[in-house]
């Protein structure tokens, strides 16, 4: 099941990320209603959950847009507004459900699940088992056994095990598996992975199961074997146990212990304003930031443990969305509430439900800095960004971590009071030794002289503090190859239906995120909405064909680099030369054979440092 979830909270849409993906949603975000709304109508989505304070256009505004258009899939309201205005105003814009913030995760996915029954969609409860054959994963236990027989793993074979029934369809290459089963301070070699398939391949052949459930596809990696006593409409889909209470929401999330730090922060900016309403010298900037403030806590606050916290917060925004010049009685009650929020951050978290981290590929970035507060933020919203964050809070740790294990980024302060070594230092040693090595410096010492020393010792990036950590997080972004922040995206545009069908079967199994269209007249809308990596197109096409769209790709000044493969059944001198002139990058030969597709995708999304 595939959602849309609407959200410009980062905290909100992080936690819900989490908690849907591990129990098997599959999710996209949108940050603003414009977008939402582009992507709602360009893809194809079985449920779209929906805030309704968003920057650009408003969950309303949005909701009506989308069922004047006829859009009939299920709308699923989730709000820190509980006014019955709001409530009925969301509803009759077209709304099918709500759920306030703060939200049960129970409750939140009960409502996906009846929404989705609905709406013709089948029960999608979570499962805790995972079975092929005789053979079952139980999840809760974390045990393995084939038929009564009990299979003794390593903590290493179970999560490969786990990794292929949890993805019966996908084939992985050694360095997929590195990436999702290892840290990236202590991976093995690739040689390494078939030493521990061979192992548990061993230990279930031991334990009575005959059949090689690991299937190799030479020069490409390893995938689950289809069992054929399944059925043969969805023979890869994992048997549920529905008698057992889903694993997903029974532990306590270590993200969510990492984001409760970020509230300190939040509430600083309400005392800030609360002090400026006393003096008489309340701005506007400082009255929309505590207002935005006190909006993100009444939402996130219950989330995290602190639902008074989160009542507190909706007084707080509701006093400012009501009043921009506060009586004097008014004030007076801001500061009580303000001063409640800070004591309910004193007090320990209720413990919530919540998922466990689904592993995945992300960039490995080492802050080396002693600023404990600010280290503790950037890991709490590390996940969200896609990154496995180290921390080294003195130079001699940081070459201790990395002499253990390259990261791909460096973030290095220059100030260390407890030494008297300069990060300077550091930074000249790893030009002479790792030269590629990106590095950002990050620091208080604001000078011309500083930025010179910096700039000649090659770091990427000079941030002055303070700097939020979404500035942070840019920047890393900026001195990465920006693919390597999501799975990469192929479109495929071909007016046959079966060629598509066909071409995205072989292209699917290897993580991809594929987006078909059969309306090569809708290309450019398509294009811009999903922003994909990689076109494939069909040279011969009605009313649009493959080498115009060749020339309006190439013409575009954003676009202009964008790789294009085509198909095409005619494979002479000519028709070849008229398709590179147009702006093809590569061609493949119909009748399309899948590894020679596969392997012409998969070399051109490596070397623009995407991962698949």
């Amino acid at each position: 099941m595939k959602i849309l979830l609407v959200e410009d909270d980062t905290l909100i849409s992080a936690t819900l990320t989490k908690l849907l993906t591990a129990n098997q949603y599959e999710i996209d975000i949108a940050v603003d209603g414009e977008t939402g709304l582009n992507m709602a109508i360009t893809v194809e989505y079985d449920l779209i959950l929906l805030d309704l304070q968003l920057p650009k256009l408003d969950g309303i505004s949005l909701c009506q847009k989308l069922r004047s258009q006829n859009y009939a899939k299920p709308i699923l309201l989730l709000t820190a507004k509980d006014a019955n205005s709001d409530l009925v105003a969301g509803l009759d814009a077209g709304a099918d459900d709500y759920v306030i913030k703060p939200y049960n995760p129970e409750t939140l996915l009960a409502r996906i699940r009846a929404l989705w029954r609905r709406s013709g969609g089948s029960d999608l409860d979570s499962y805790s088992a995972l079975t092929w054959g005789n053979l079952s994963v139980n999840l809760n236990a974390a045990t393995v056994t084939f038929g009564s027989t009990i299979i003794s793993l390593t903590a290493t074979e179970y999560k490969l095990l786990e990794l292929f029934l949890h993805n019966p369809n996908r084939i992985f290459t050694r360095s997929a598996i590195l990436d999702r089963l290892w840290e990236f301070d202590d991976p093995p070699t690739e040689r390494a992975i078939n030493t521990h398939i061979k192992d548990l391949r061993k230990k279930l052949k031991e334990s009575g199961l005959t059949e090689d459930i690991i299937q190799t596809i030479y020069g490409m990696g390893y995938r689950l074997k289809p069992n054929p006593k399944e059925s043969h409409t969805n023979p890869h889909t994992p048997k549920t146990e529905k008698t057992q209470k889903p694993k997903n929401i029974a532990a306590v999330n270590r993200v969510i212990e990492r984001f409760r730090n970020s509230f300190h922060d939040q509430v600083s900016v309400l005392v800030a304003a609360n002090t400026a309403m006393v003096e008489g010298k309340l701005d506007r900037e400082l009255h929309d930031s505590a207002k935005q403030e006190a909006h993100k806590l009444a939402g996130s606050m219950g989330s995290f443990g602190y639902p008074e916290g989160s009542k507190l917060a909706r007084e707080i925004e509701h006093l400012l969305i009501n009043n921009p010049s506060l009586a004097p009685a008014e004030i007076s009650r801001f500061c009580q509430l303000v001063t409640g929020l800070k004591k309910e951050l004193t007090q320990t978290p209720i413990p919530d439900k919540s998922a466990p981290v689904t592993p995945g590929k992300n960039y490995r970035v080492l802050v080396i800095d002693d600023d404990s507060i600010l280290t503790e933020k950037l890991l709490a919203e590390a996940e969200y960004w896609g990154i496995r964050l180290k921390i080294a809070p003195n130079l001699i740790k940081a070459r201790s971590r990395i002499a253990l294990a390259t990261p791909d980024v460096v973030l290095l302060d220059l100030t260390f009071p407890d030494t008297e070594e300069d990060g300077l230092t550091l930074l000249r040693e790893l030009k002479e030794k790792l030269p590629h090595l990106p590095v950002i410096v990050f620091t208080a010492r604001d000078s011309l002289a500083n930025r010179l020393a910096v700039s000649r010792l090659g770091a990427k990036q000079f941030i002055h503090k303070p700097a939020t950590t979404e500035q942070i997080f840019q920047a890393i972004s900026r001195v990465l190859p920006q693919s390597q922040t999501k799975e990469a995206t192929v479109l495929i545009v071909d007016d046959d239906p079966v060629s598509l069908a066909t071409l995205s079967g072989f292209l699917n199994p290897w993580g991809l995120q594929v987006i078909t269209l059969t309306k090569p007249e809708q290309f450019w809308q398509i294009l811009i909405a999903t922003s994909p990596n990689l076109v494939i197109l069909d040279l011969e096409m009605p009313l649009v064909n493959g080498l115009e769209l060749c020339q309006v790709i190439r013409q575009d000044s954003q676009w202009g680099d964008l790789p294009i493969l085509v198909v095409t059944a005619h494979t002479d001198s000519a028709s070849l030369s008229q398709a590179f002139a147009a702006g093809a990058d590569d061609f493949i030969t119909k009748p399309v054979l899948g590894p020679e597709l596969v392997t012409r995708v998969l070399s051109r999304i490596e070397r623009m440092g995407f991962h698949c």
